[in-house]
């Protein structure tokens, strides 16, 4: 706002040069030249004297109600520029998969909504590849999955591992598989469910070596009976079907909650590696950084050490 328009402003509220010199931390002379200055610029008095102090013209009534308009204005506009930056910088974008989601990322997303109330957060979920591909898009600025095989050093991403994990079989309620304890090989008899199907598209992630040769088709598709990026989906499905459906073993007491049971395999259970994704470039950047170290002591709070 002008300077001599809030100076005008103080002395009108103040009804006296003294005292809005004081409020103002200016000297009297100062702000005596400086309303002088502003009658010449408006090229109407605004000001008179009297025994009580300073009053203002009918000149001085008009611009006094516009000026406090305009300091309103200025007020709300700077408010509303904060409140902006303020979503701006403190935003939260991140992609994460179902079971990290559940376990730790969820209650973290609630405690930083809390310290940033302005903040706007978003968060999607998916598998890793489709993570990679909104992290390589700048869509998000990191992901928590597990560890991608094969990818390509051309990606610039760095992994921050965070720990372990066992990957298990879970089916319906009262399915055959769950009588005994069975083999891979009896398991995988039956029909599988995934919510991770890689695609075409992603196959540019991996190094040259590890991709397929399967032309125009998603890799891997043929195993599987059934296919979605919805997790709830899939568990829909298993729920419903004799199908099977390999997942995290954290997430046993979730799937219950479904309506899914794990199934008991005698072989050992495959591990898997579960972290963070960040790009090369941004990683050190003190508010990622920040991020980072947020989400790794949210997960060794819930998640088995890394070993």
């Amino acid at each position: 706002m002008d300077k001599l328009l809030n100076q005008f402003l103080a002395v009108a509220e103040a009804g006296t040069i003294s005292g809005a010199a004081t409020a103002l931390f200016v000297t009297q002379p100062t702000l005596t030249f400086n309303m002088r200055k502003l009658e010449e610029t408006m090229g109407v008095p605004l000001l008179t004297r009297s025994s009580r102090g300073i009053e203002l013209t009918s000149y001085g009534e008009t611009l006094y109600q516009n000026a406090r308009l305009m300091r309103r204005l200025y007020d709300n506009t700077l408010k509303a520029l904060e409140h902006q930056r303020g979503r701006t910088e403190q935003g939260l974008s991140i992609g994460t998969g179902y079971s990290w989601w559940t376990m730790f990322i969820r209650d973290m997303v609630v405690d930083y909504s809390t310290s940033f109330p302005s903040a706007r957060i978003h968060v999607s979920l998916g598998n890793q590849l489709r993570c990679m591909d909104q992290l390589l898009s700048g869509d998000i600025s990191l992901f928590v999955a597990h560890e991608i095989e094969g990818l390509s050093r051309s990606t610039g991403a760095r992994f921050i591992p965070l720990t372990r994990v066992g990957q298990s079989y879970f089916c319906r309620e009262g399915h055959p598989l769950l009588l005994a304890p069975r083999s891979l090989a009896e398991v995988e008899a039956y029909p599988a469910v995934t919510s991770a199907l890689p695609e075409t598209r992603h196959q540019r992630f991996f190094e040259t070596w590890s991709r397929t040769t399967a032309g125009g088709a998603a890799f891997d598709q043929g195993k599987y009976a059934f296919a979605s990026n919805s997790l709830a989906a899939c568990l829909d499905y298993v729920a419903r079907t004799d199908a099977v459906i390999k997942h995290t073993e954290v997430m046993d007491q979730e799937f219950g909650l479904r309506g899914l049971q794990r199934i008991d395999v005698t072989e050992p259970e495959q591990k898997s590696t579960i972290g963070i994704y960040a790009l090369n470039e941004r990683a050190d950047e003190p508010r990622l950084a920040n991020l980072i170290a947020w989400l790794e002591g949210a997960a060794k709070a819930v998640l088995p050490p890394l070993q």
